[in-house]
């Protein structure tokens, strides 16, 4: 199930059955010379549909644009400031709380959200905690499951890709993101064939480290089969990880 295409009596049914909600998250930034804009957003929406599929879980929007500050010396990316993505998470639970929702497993796509995402949950514990939280929320729980650290992905990456995967614009990333739409698939040469590994800070750090936007990865070697394995598995590791969430008390 999709919120964006229920009515509020479809919601409110919902509830009767369960009070847990999935959330894809990610980012809009560079992937590199054949990495979509929106790797990092489609990857775990692509995953939460399956999910959704298997389940009938709800899957929330899509929180497309996240904290990604270093990669805005390439054109095409956009960032929230950590204290706006903060807010933005803050809201979103704090709007399905109202309405019965507890159980919030946000499904992640991009590494550089995961301090902010992490920081937002401790303000939102913080609040039952303090007595500050508004006085219709419930007792929640929240959280953080990076699509590509799931067993299943991780093992899958290792086979297809072994040292290649590198760690921005993996052939992972790009491979699920090229399933998801096969109409976009792009191709470049690499030089390096493997981009180089290392530490980036501000944006301008990056572009001058790393200027082709990679990270230790080749991600030439992306493919639709590869991409078809890997949502496989993630939908797998990810439905064993939201059932196991709900059932945490």
């Amino acid at each position: 199930m999709l919120l964006q295409l229920c009515t509020w009596q479809e919601v409110e049914a919902y509830l009767q059955r369960s009070t847990g909600i999935i959330i894809p998250i990610g980012s809009t930034e560079q992937h590199g010379p054949t990495g979509l804009i929106g790797t990092d957003a489609i990857c775990p929406e692509a995953i939460a549909r399956g999910v959704a599929e298997e389940t009938n879980v709800l899957v929330a929007p899509t929180i497309n644009i996240g904290m990604a500050q270093h990669h805005l010396g390439f054109p095409g990316s956009i960032t929230l400031r950590p204290g706006t993505l903060l807010a933005v998470v803050r809201d979103i639970v704090d709007s399905l709380t109202r309405h019965g929702f507890d159980r919030f497993y946000f499904l992640n796509g991009h590494g550089g959200n995961i301090a902010t995402v992490t920081a937002a949950f401790s303000e939102i514990y913080a609040q039952c905690s303090l007595g500050t939280a508004p006085p219709d929320r419930l007792p929640v729980r929240c959280k953080l499951a990076n699509w590509w650290m799931g067993a299943q992905v991780k093992k899958l990456s290792k086979s297809l890709f072994g040292d290649a995967e590198g760690s921005h614009a993996t052939p992972s990333e790009v491979s699920l993101s090229y399933f998801a739409y096969p109409n976009a698939v792009k191709t470049a040469e690499m030089s390096p064939k493997i981009a180089p590994k290392g530490e980036i800070f501000d944006a301008a750090d990056y572009r001058r480290r790393f200027p082709d936007g990679r990270i230790g990865s080749d991600p030439s070697l992306a493919s639709i089969e590869a991409g078809e394995k890997l949502y496989k598995a993630a939908v797998s590791d990810t439905l064993e990880s939201y059932r196991s969430f709900l059932k945490f008390q």
